[in-house]
């Protein structure tokens, strides 16, 4: 397998993965969605909370605030020595208290999250969480936990996973007459035509919808994909780096597969 970057941000990727079969790029993208393990809070202490919103709606909206998650500090309840029953090796507590005590409103964001530990904090400090009015006030301890996405959405660390095959543009010199047609169809302007003969700008970014086809009266131009590499797109909540998740759930893909091969073993 052979992979390269088209696009890398601290919270955004595009690559190619090439030499792979549908199979493992699907088990991929499966597994940065539902499997790769990231900080969420999973219980919350309400001590005050004379806000519009009822508890329930509140620690809700609380769950839903993306956090950082560090490598490798944390533990999944699951695994950790206390067994879920809460310690400093499976979780991170933090506090909220705001009070609305002049005139007006006063609305509490993410950012006035108080982290115990500073690696898990929200990931974005401009969430807006409630609107309190004068006089009303909420006072909380939360308790983030390690956790994945196909136990419940909070624990998802992308906002968008998905991948396509490699884009194959052919045009036939043969049947091209310069008209322009299919340049014009092309909803993501990757095809010239200005020097008389029809040129591909950028295969990678086409959607394979196949317009230009369609377009094209002398079908002189032909849209097919190569089944063995793909073009991956995928985005973070801001939990963790996008490269950051692609490795960790490459990571998990492999030890399924040597799990499965140790169990295959064992039976023979």
């Amino acid at each position: 397998m052979e992979l390269s970057a088209l696009e890398l941000e601290p919270f955004k990727a595009r690559f190619i993965a090439q030499g792979v079969g549908v199979a493992f790029a699907n088990a991929l993208r499966r597994i940065m969605i539902a499997e790769t393990p990231c900080m969420a809070i999973d219980e919350v202490a309400i001590i005050e909370n004379s806000s519009v919103l009822f508890d329930e709606i509140l620690a809700h909206r609380l769950a839903m605030i993306p956090l950082t998650t560090p490598e490798d500090k944390y533990e999944l309840p699951s695994r950790c020595t206390c067994k879920g029953k809460g310690c400093s090796k499976c979780q991170a507590r933090l506090f909220l208290d705001v009070r609305c005590d002049g005139g007006g409103t006063k609305t509490v964001y993410s950012g006035d999250l108080k982290p115990e530990d500073p690696e898990v904090a929200p990931a974005f400090k401009d969430i807006p969480i409630v609107k309190l009015a004068r006089g009303q006030s909420v006072v909380l301890e939360a308790y983030a936990t390690l956790g994945v996405g196909r136990d419940h959405a909070k624990w998802q660390p992308t906002s968008a996973c998905a991948y396509k095959y490699m884009p194959i543009i052919t045009v036939d010199a043969g049947k091209c007459n310069g008209c322009g047609a299919c340049v014009e169809s092309c909803p993501k302007r990757l095809l010239d035509a200005s020097g008389g003969s029809v040129k591909v700008l950028k295969p990678v970014d086409c959607s394979l919808c196949l317009e230009c086809e369609g377009a094209c009266e002398e079908g002189a131009i032909r849209v097919g994909w190569d089944e063995s590499s793909f073009i991956f797109y995928v985005e973070t909540t801001g939990t963790m780096k996008a490269s950051t998740l692609v490795v960790k759930a490459a990571r998990i893909l492999r030890s399924k597969a040597e799990e499965f091969l140790q169990k295959l073993a064992g039976t023979g």
